[in-house]
């Protein structure tokens, strides 16, 4: 049974009459009747006990009335609630996005979305790299922020903004007087690098050269431990400039660019290029263009609204 034979089931109820529901659902009577025999037959009952030209509910046909109410009933809440979600909307984000991204965008960015969507949930999935793409393309979160590029053609990519990777000393080093440091100028220093990602791909490229005389004393998988392991005079390391300024503004720290070219990197979101965009999907995309970079490139406002139609 569907939800069009439960009404006009229910139309010939009120009607006490098979003319009458015809006209009221807009179709001819033999359809009408058409409509209660497959329920008959699919039920295995008789509905009606027609006498002469009026007609009656049979016992089946009263239990199927009430519960047809119902159900029309709890359709009726299904499309009140569901459009409901285009003025109030509700439900959960997931966001995956490596540790510095949950430091230093994310706070700033879910603050803002939580001022327009108050009754949407954002839950943080922590992950690195290509875990961030993986997760965004087994749809197990709705968007990811990851270094560029990403080579998937199944992921929709809106560039964030540009940060330039730098190599992180103590306060005072004598590399805080250099303009730019080289692969070379490294050899003998104690060299902090972090464990994985696109990041470490790139730094290794750059220090190929020299990776037979390099001194690599740790590795690790933490922004924070990274700042706090070179401000103990633990060694030297790499970050992205906007994940040390305040130590660095503080004079805890000093950056140095890397050369004979600065090292950039770009930031993006990412998210399926099929998937179905809420009016929070869209609101948390546009959250993130005005507040997590100055370098956005927006999405036309006329295929957001095509991907959340």
């Amino acid at each position: 049974m569907d939800l069009d034979q439960l009404h006009t089931f229910l139309e010939i109820v009120r009607l006490k009459s098979f003319s009458k529901a015809a006209q009221t659902c807009y179709r001819t009577q033999p359809a009408i009747s058409a409509q209660v025999r497959q329920l008959e037959q699919e039920l295995n009952t008789t509905l009606f006990e027609r006498l002469g030209t009026k007609i009656s509910l049979t016992v089946a046909g009263r239990i199927l009335a009430e519960h047809a109410e119902q159900i029309l009933a709890l359709r009726r809440r299904a499309q009140d609630a569901i459009n409901e979600l285009e003025k109030v909307p509700r439900g959960e984000l997931l966001i995956a996005a490596n540790e510095a991204t949950c430091i230093y965008v994310l706070p700033g960015v879910f603050a803002e979305f939580k001022k327009q969507f108050p009754n949407v949930q954002l839950l943080v999935d922590r992950s690195y790299g290509a875990r961030v793409v993986q997760a965004i393309l087994d749809n197990l979160a709705d968007f990811g922020f990851t270094q560029l590029p990403v080579q998937e053609k199944r992921l929709q990519v809106v560039k964030i903004y540009s940060d330039e990777i730098k190599l992180l000393v103590p306060a005072g080093h004598r590399f805080t007087s250099y303009d730019r440091v080289t692969p070379r100028d490294l050899i003998g220093e104690p060299l902090l690098l972090p464990k994985t990602g696109t990041t470490r791909a790139r730094l290794n490229a750059w220090l190929d050269p020299v990776q037979d005389e390099l001194n690599i004393s740790m590795e690790m998988d933490s922004t924070e431990m990274i700042k706090r392991f070179v401000m103990a005079n633990l060694g030297l390391s790499f970050l992205a400039a906007s994940h040390c300024q305040e130590e660095v503004a503080a004079n805890k720290l000093a950056s140095v660019s890397l050369g004979p070219e600065p090292m950039m990197r770009r930031v993006g979101l990412i998210y399926r290029n099929d998937k179905s965009l809420s009016k929070a999907a869209l609101g948390f995309i546009q959250v993130v263009l005005d507040h997590a970079g100055s370098e956005s490139d927006v999405i036309p406002a006329q295929r957001l609204r095509k991907s959340g139609s």
